[in-house]
């Protein structure tokens, strides 16, 4: 099925974007550290400053984010040059790899995605608005939280 099948589709019924695009920030262990949501049509590469932005002046003793190659550029770039003295390493994929390749600290944010959706409102976009779609995310955060609290 096409884009435009999808928005028809969406518009009919009532939803007020087609579906959103999660950036999110974890520390290395995966917990959540910021997150933002936005309609797909803006690009990757633009969108990682949004969730720099949110979470800069919450955890300002943060200096250093590893990056997937889809935010390889200058936009993230001269985001975090706003916000101080913050360095990015954007983890690559090997040229000469083929299939699956397990890239170094891109796991931890994949594995985080994988937790979240295991939430049933987060395995699709069934939200109508972006400000209930970046909630639902904080509260599958919470959510994860006080499992693995009361686990321990």
């Amino acid at each position: 099925m096409s884009r435009e099948a999808h928005v028809r589709i969406w518009e009919r019924v009532g939803v007020r974007f087609p579906c959103a695009t999660r950036h999110i920030v974890t520390d290395t262990s995966g917990l959540l550290v910021g997150a933002e949501v936005h309609p797909a049509d803006v690009q990757d590469r633009d969108g990682a400053g949004l969730v720099i932005e949110a979470i800069h002046q919450l955890f300002p003793w943060l200096r250093h984010l590893f990056a997937d190659s889809v935010y390889n550029g200058p936009n993230l770039r001269d985001a975090l040059a706003k916000f101080g003295n913050w360095t990015i390493e954007i983890v690559k994929r090997a040229a000469d790899a083929a299939g699956f390749q397990l890239l170094p600290r891109r796991w931890v944010v994949e594995r985080t995605f994988a937790w979240l959706n295991r939430n049933r409102r987060l395995a699709k976009d069934f939200e109508a608005t972006i400000a209930s779609a970046k909630a639902w995310v904080y509260i599958t955060s919470v959510q994860l939280l006080i499992r693995r609290l009361a686990c321990s």
